[in-house]
């Protein structure tokens, strides 16, 4: 039995020193080992290592990830559509965004003094609005809740006009009311008392809410008009006092003496 012994001892040194000196050649000859064998080893390699994750298997896990967050971002989006219930209106023209990223895609523009639905959502500088049932984003600051007041332009071509004489200002207030209310044909300026007789006021005729948008208007445009103060339907606002808006006035007596029929404006 010692001839066997010391041959089997013999050929178990050559094997594992050909493993050893080529462990590529180990693998291989672990591959032509049998199933249950190969099975053994690596189980008791596991157990020794743990569990072993290979790199196939990270960016699975990965991308399983990156899935679910974007059905979690679609889910927000679509009940954030959904849900919109408040407009508003947009104070410039504005770019129309695929998502708040930098790196979104421009998908065209939005008109100013348009009402569109929003989300509430704000993210990088950019909220969410509603067109047509699709989500776009928009710069933030440029959504108001009122609608933007025109701006100074045109030319009066309703036949209305100011007495000579009168200060420039009144001259640009009645031309730059007129472009944009040309519904309106009279304006009252000369007469014996206050401003009025030295040609720096004019009354624009006209009641209503439509009162309201030319007050309004000639308020927007103060500086370019030269505009002082203006009293409309009981209420002052004057540039001395801007920061206090519209002041309520005292009762005069009258519908015309509380300003009720007519704007009153004083330039300097």
């Amino acid at each position: 039995m010692a001839a066997p012994v010391a041959v089997l001892a013999t050929a178990s040194a050559v094997t594992l020193g050909v493993v050893a000196a080529h462990p590529s050649e180990g693998h291989d000859l672990m591959a032509t080992a049998s199933p249950q064998a190969r099975l053994d080893a690596t189980a008791g390699g596991s157990a020794a290592r743990g569990p072993v994750v290979t790199r196939g298997t990270s960016r699975l896990v990965k991308a399983e990830k990156q899935i679910d967050a974007a059905r979690q971002q679609i889910k927000a989006t679509r009940s954030a559509v959904r849900n919109a219930d408040t407009r508003l209106w947009t104070t410039e023209a504005l770019n129309l965004w695929s998502g708040p990223e930098q790196d979104a895609v421009k998908l065209g523009v939005v008109d100013p003094a348009e009402k569109v639905l929003v989300t509430g959502r704000e993210r990088a500088g950019r909220e969410e609005i509603v067109l047509d049932g699709e989500p776009h984003w928009v710069s933030t600051g440029y959504l108001d809740d009122d609608k933007p007041l025109p701006g100074i332009g045109g030319s009066c071509t309703n036949g209305s006009s100011v007495a000579s004489g009168v200060s420039p200002n009144i001259v640009k207030v009645h031309e730059a009311v007129c472009a944009v209310f040309p519904q309106i044909t009279t304006y009252g300026t000369f007469r014996g008392d206050g401003e009025h007789s030295q040609g720096l006021a004019v009354d624009i005729m006209i009641s209503g809410s439509t009162g309201w948008d030319v007050a309004n208007f000639v308020r927007a445009h103060y500086s370019e008009l030269g505009v002082e103060y203006v009293i409309y339907s009981q209420h002052i606002w004057s540039v001395e006092r801007s920061g206090e808006g519209w002041r309520g006035m005292s009762d005069r007596g009258s519908t015309t003496a509380n300003h009720y029929d007519h704007v009153h404006v004083t330039t300097y």
